[in-house]
């Protein structure tokens, strides 16, 4: 499903960043491009983090400025 609509980014491109290292909010986004135009989807982007199987809730910790 996509959860980025400015750079078609889906849960699958999150969960795959998140499979080769992204360890947080910040550099997930960076890697998919997600929230780096409205930032809209970052809310939705830390939920699939945090729901990705495995992913431990404080380990990715939400960043000022990840959608900048």
């Amino acid at each position: 499903m996509i959860i980025c609509q400015c750079a078609a980014v889906s849960d699958g491109d999150v969960v795959r960043a998140v499979e080769a290292g992204a360890h947080n909010l910040s550099y997930v986004c960076q890697t998919t491009g997600a929230g780096q135009d409205c930032g809209s989807c970052v809310f939705s982007v830390r939920r699939v983090i945090c729901q990705h199987e495995g992913a431990q809730r404080d380990t990715f910790l939400e960043v000022e400025g990840a959608a900048s």
